[in-house]
Order: structure tokens, then sequence, then C-alpha cells
């Protein structure tokens, strides 16, 4: 059974399962609009818009917090969620990160810790992410992941877009 809330600790950051009580700490990341500027919801850096957001990650049961190791913060926040057992995929996504920690160490170390666990269940882990978000986009093909296309259905009237990479291609690329 896929585990959606593990403990995974990395050299920079730890990741646990998001709680009521860390709405503040991540509300606090969640407020510079600078890091929802290429994202689709850009409400988020409001506390209502952040509100609503929290709320659903909460509802997720999927959703890890990000947690700085070298000062104990919260810097950010990503979701397992659309687990398909026949298929066996699971998406990663609803991933922001505190500006800090930009530039690819902390997003790489998350999406590594949450691949390798996602590897023990699935043969298949997927990123929907907005299409004009290039950010994102670019760092999930940093991981090695491929575009397969666009998704049917707009939400917040942006097209998303869909890679995907597979634990073969994950474990080549960390050979490399």
């Amino acid at each position: 059974m896929f585990e959606f809330q593990p403990e995974l600790s990395g050299k920079l950051l730890r990741l646990r399962g998001l709680a009521a009580a860390d709405f503040e700490s991540l509300y606090q990341v969640a407020s510079d609009p600078v890091i929802w500027e290429q994202h689709p919801d850009k409400t988020r850096s409001e506390r209502g818009g952040f509100r609503r957001f929290f709320d659903k990650a909460i509802d997720s049961g999927g959703t890890l917090l990000a947690i700085d190791r070298l000062n104990n913060a919260a810097i950010g926040c990503s979701r397992f969620h659309s687990f398909h057992e026949a298929g066996s995929d699971v998406t990663i996504g609803y991933t922001f990160l505190a500006r800090a920690c930009w530039g690819g160490t902390y997003n790489t170390e998350m999406k590594h810790l949450m691949l390798g666990h996602a590897f023990r269940f699935v043969q298949s882990v997927r990123f929907r992410i907005a299409e004009h978000n290039m950010r994102s986009r670019r760092a999930v093909e940093k991981l090695g992941a491929s575009c397969v296309g666009p998704e049917d259905h707009q939400e917040f009237g942006q097209t998303h877009v869909v890679y995907a990479i597979d634990r073969k291609q994950w474990l080549q690329g960390l050979l490399r």
C-alpha cells in the first residue's frame, strides 16, 4: 500500500506529513507573491487564497512539509496525489519553496527523496504543471522527466502539461 506521508530526510531538508498546526509557518513562506508569479492561482500569496490551498493540502492526506535541517524552519511543501495502483503510478505536485531555497539544490533533494519513496511502490511518477510555469517545467526536466503532453482540462484558465519518469529512467539518471 502506498504511504502518502512518510518521514524522509536528506542532507538539506526533512519531509514530514503536513499538520493543521503548520498553517502559520507555511503561510509565512507562501505570502511571497514572487513564488506564485508563474502559477495559475496567484491568490495563494494572500491569506484567503493560501487558506484554500492549505485546507486542500490537509484534506489530500498526501502533503509533505519541507523543513530546512539547518534552522528547523518550514521552507515549503509538496504532495503525492492521484495514486493508481492498477497503472502503478502516482503524481507529485503542488510544490513550492521559499525563494531563498530556489536554484535547484533544495528542490532536487526534495524530489529525489519523494521519487525514491514512490519507486518503492510504483513504476512511474507523473508531474502535473501549469503550461506557462517554466521554472517548474525546467526543474522536472533536470530530474529526467519527459513531457508526455497537455492535460485535457484547464484549471484557473490555464492548460496543464504532464511530465513522467519511470523507475528505470530515474535509476539510470542516478548512475550517471
